[in-house]
């Protein structure tokens, strides 16, 4: 039998994720101030998404899940009040998935901080397939459901009418209960400089990235390969 030291070192099934990136604190994918994680690679590759460069399951990093909790209880510590879990597709990496939002459950101790996952998969996707039903199991919300461009939506923390905010848990009906029918205010995008580069979070309203970029033209920042060009 290998050891979970060997695991991580060589990648093994669930130690070790594909991430694209963390950031805290990101304040427009949930309730308060929240440690997101970015999972990389998305077999769904929805049309007008506006992260297409966490599409290639080749792309970001390999990341152990052991350092990505250890984010987790940094923030918790710093007052995290809530985990986001996106991509990507996370269920494109289910045991990892797995034990990162099952160690993050644990981490937490009676800290109120919730873990909310993101995914383009549907309720009957995820019921339909084992491995996804053991991935989400740790999620105390789910946002589901394919971006479709076409249904834009004003709902808070959603890209289209069609995705669900799906609480789960008695945590989670309490966190998001109020926000099932919310709509979002007129900026949804949290914007973070990192060196000469942008990195935008969040789920932007129907026209805010076309107006964002009339705004930074405006100013004299013009934007090069944005990732919803990619």
């Amino acid at each position: 039998m290998r050891s979970e030291e060997e695991e991580v070192r060589d990648g093994g099934p669930g130690w070790v994720a594909r991430i694209s990136g963390v950031h805290f604190p990101v304040t427009v994918l949930g309730p308060g101030r929240r440690l997101g994680i970015w999972f990389q690679g998305c077999p769904l590759a929805c049309a007008g998404c506006m992260s297409r460069h966490t599409w290639d399951s080749a792309g970001g990093r390999a990341w152990p899940v052991a350092e990505l909790l250890a984010l987790w209880r940094q923030a918790l510590a710093a007052g995290a009040e809530g985990l986001t879990v996106s991509g990507g597709e996370p269920l494109a990496q289910p045991a990892a998935l797995a034990r990162l939002l099952a160690g993050a459950a644990g981490a937490r101790g009676a800290a109120d901080a919730d873990l909310l996952l993101y995914t383009g998969y549907t309720e009957a996707e995820i019921a339909a397939d084992e491995a996804r039903t053991l991935a989400v199991g740790g999620a105390d919300a789910l946002v589901t459901g394919r971006y479709v461009a076409a249904r834009a939506t004003d709902l808070v923390w959603r890209g289209s009418a069609n995705q669900r905010l799906v609480p789960r848990t008695p945590l989670g009906a309490a966190r998001y209960a109020p926000h099932l029918t919310r709509r979002s205010g007129p900026r949804a995008l949290q914007i973070v400089g990192r060196g000469g580069a942008l990195a935008l979070y969040g789920v932007p309203r129907p026209g805010e990235l076309d107006a964002l970029e009339v705004e930074l033209g405006e100013v004299g920042v013009g934007l090069t390969d944005p990732s919803w060009r990619v």
